[in-house]
Parts: C-alpha cells; structure tokens; sequence
C-alpha cells in the first residue's frame, strides 16, 4: 500500500524537541490531576462520590506543587528556551492576527502567524501567570502558620475563582486542540505537514528552504530553527 503524500519525510516540517513534547505531556497530566481533584473537593457530587477526601487533598497538593517542574527541568534544553523566547515576543503580525480575530475574519492572509500565533502567545503567558498565583495561594493555604488569617482568607478567594477560570480555558485550549488534528500531531509526533505549516503559520513555513530533500524540513538561516533535537541552531 504505497502512503500517503503528505507523510513522506521531505513533506513534513520538524516542530517541537523531544523534551518539549515530554514537557508538555507531563505538565499536561499533572494540570489534569489538579483539575479533577479540584472537581472532587469542591463538587458535592463529586465529593460524596469518591470520598477519601484527605487523600484528594494530598494529591492535590503535591500534584499543584510539582506543576511547575516539567518545565524547570526543561529549561536544559535549548530548543525549549527558544521557543519560549518566541512565546514572549509579540510583533505587528500579532496585531494583525488579533484585530482579524475581533472582527472575525477567517481568511487566512488576514492572520499571519509565525511558529506561534498571538493567540497561543497570550494563552501561554496567561496560564504561566495563574499557574504562579495558584501555587503562590496554595501554599499559603497549605502551610496555615506561615500567613495570618486575613491573608489565608484572601488567598482562598482568590485561589478558587482562578482555579475555576483556569478550567474553563483549559477547556477551551482542549477543544481548539481536538479541532485541529494537524497540531495535535505536532505536539505527539514533534512534526507537522509542511502544508498545514503553510497554511496556519505561513510566517514560519517561510523560513524554510525550498530545496528538495532532507534540507526542506531546515528552517532557512534566516530565522529561529525548530529541530527534534535540543541542539542549539548554528
């Protein structure tokens, strides 16, 4: 059975490390165990449901605790703190993409995008944050004798509506996720059809060479180089 075009080598266009890809899965899974374990202890259904709350608790703590580690771990790789350099950096294409957003226009010359687009910019720096503030309010939650009351109350507040606001973007950022089977193959796989990088981050695809061969899936020299590896870009 001969396969398919765009699954050739010379097709397909090298998007996230290996670290990066585990990274995220491990993040991913410890962000689930806080969400569902959240659910158990403030759901009365849920609650009353699956009981052992001590337990839920303790997970829920240590889980929220080594949130951050995946990515802490991480930072060794270059690749990573590459793209987390793209992350952080907004440019006049990321204006163009948020104002085609706000007047939702579809087509895709109105949304240029490099490898990440401003919407992904701002659900990555948004979710650092609460992740920060939610770790910060828990512990203080956690370890009682460390903040007096007042500050405890506060944080309780302030930890509970994030952590719901947190759910409802989380899933938002599940169900753009299943909607676009192209970039759910780049975060398993590390890479993506050279034609959905055409068509979703044509600012991206265009740093690629146009040589045929193993060179097409090498960013030109011209931009950041996106590799399966955490080699640094030469």
């Amino acid at each position: 059975m001969s396969r398919r075009p765009d699954a050739s080598p010379a097709a397909r266009v090298l998007r996230f490390s290996v670290t990066e890809r585990w990274a995220h899965r491990v993040t991913a899974g410890l962000m689930g165990v806080c969400v569902l374990t959240a659910a158990c202890l403030y759901v009365p259904q849920l609650a009353q449901l699956v009981g052992r709350r001590a337990l839920l608790v303790t997970v829920h703590e240590w889980a929220g605790v080594a949130l951050p580690a995946p990515v802490m771990a991480a930072l060794g790789s270059r690749a990573l703190r590459t793209d987390l350099g793209l992350l952080n950096r907004f440019g006049p294409h990321d204006r163009r993409w948020l104002l085609a957003v706000l007047r939702r226009d579809r087509r895709p010359a109105s949304r240029p995008a490099h490898k990440f687009n401003a919407g992904q910019k701002l659900y990555a720096a948004w979710v650092a944050g609460a992740t920060l503030v939610m770790l910060g309010t828990g512990l203080m939650m956690w370890f009682t004798h460390l903040t007096p009351l007042v500050w405890r109350t506060g944080a309780t507040f302030v930890h509970d509506w994030l952590a719901l606001t947190l759910g409802i973007v989380l899933a938002g950022h599940v169900g753009m996720a299943l909607a676009d089977p192209g970039a759910r193959r780049g975060m398993r796989t590390g890479s993506v059809t050279r034609e959905w990088a055409e068509r979703e981050h044509p600012l991206w695809a265009e740093e690629f060479s146009q040589e045929p061969g193993p060179s097409r899936t090498r960013p030109a020299r011209t931009g950041p180089r996106p590799t399966s590896t955490d080699s640094a870009p030469r």
